[in-house]
């Protein structure tokens, strides 16, 4: 499959990328790496990255995303990456390429492009492109192996998530060998400033747990207003203030937007994915997300939680 996207990328003279919406580190870090990839490995291409923009990873060198006019999609390839759903992709342009194409490593929930790569068995999109750069023999520059690595470090928690393997490790230090600066990286991730961290601090005072110890948090649209901050810092940058709760398998963060309830949901043992996907959303096993209509429909999921936590309980 590698092959097949490369000789899709080898015919047109346009690539536009694309990613899921309301991006995270993973989805930026591999769409600039890829853009990287293919420029470095093919000068005479012209390479476009497109979608909406979180302010928490702008810091990533190539972030600033191209506005482009309709027209540009006539004679190019769309790729679309870290994307398990049509309705998840930012910016919908994608379809209108004569051809396209998909790297993921999300559980599979539809068709998305003409040529498609799912495996799980990654823990990122970026250690995928990874595999696709290093199977193909393409260029990878230090620029192109700094924004990868940005996205596995992100994915993986610092290599501490489950879904971290040997895999991970080989193509991480594959990365590493191009000699960029990863604590440029680590700072900028992790040394957050003291308005984040007394907002972390009002969200732990947040925290609800239900009779069968399902952590969560729902924060209103008027609440959100209020803290002055982006729908990507209060949803998923959020979210794991309940990870380290003892205790505590399963938790979600609801944040009401002006386009619905953000939905983050995480389980250290339950495979929560079936239920984002029952509501139109999906990602991991053990973590994965939605948007809901409302309340309601974000109580209903959290019902749901309860559920699958309890049957757990009488195993």
């Amino acid at each position: 499959m590698y092959n097949k996207i490369l000789e899709l990328i080898k015919k047109y003279p346009t690539i536009i990328i694309h990613r899921h919406k309301n991006p995270d580190g993973d989805a930026l870090g591999s769409q600039i790496g890829l853009k990287n990839i293919i420029l470095d490995s093919f000068p005479d291409k012209k390479v476009y990255i497109v979608g909406d923009m979180t302010a928490r990873y702008a810091f990533i060198e190539g972030a600033v995303m191209d506005d482009i006019p309709d027209e540009y999609y006539k004679n190019a390839l769309s790729i679309v990456l870290d994307t398990s759903a049509k309705s998840l992709i930012s910016d919908d342009r994608y379809a209108t390429a004569p051809e396209s194409a998909r790297f993921d490593h999300h559980i599979f929930c539809e068709k998305i492009a003409d040529v498609e790569l799912t495996d799980t068995s990654f823990e990122s999109c970026c250690g995928l492109i990874t595999a696709f750069a290093c199977n193909c023999g393409l260029t990878v520059s230090a620029a192109a192996a700094k924004a990868l690595y940005t996205g596995m470090v992100t994915d993986s928690g610092r290599f501490r998530y489950d879904a971290t393997t040997a895999q991970t490790f080989k193509y991480a230090s594959f990365l590493m060998e191009r000699k960029f600066d990863t604590s440029d990286i680590y700072k900028n991730l992790y040394s957050d400033d003291l308005d984040f961290i007394k907002l972390r601090a009002r969200f732990v005072l947040k925290i609800e747990m239900t009779p069968h110890r399902v952590a969560y948090i729902y924060t209103t649209r008027k609440e959100a207003q209020g803290y002055g901050a982006d729908d990507f810092t209060l949803s998923r940058a959020m979210v794991n203030v309940m990870s380290e709760i003892k205790g505590i398998d399963s938790w979600v963060n609801f944040t009401e937007t002006e386009n619905g309830v953000l939905c983050e949901i995480r389980s250290h043992t339950h495979n929560i994915n079936p239920i984002a996907v029952k509501y139109g959303g999906g990602g991991h096993a053990k973590a994965s997300g939605a948007t809901l209509k409302d309340k309601n429909e974000a109580m209903s999921l959290l019902s749901d939680l309860c559920a699958l936590s309890k049957t757990g309980e009488n195993k």
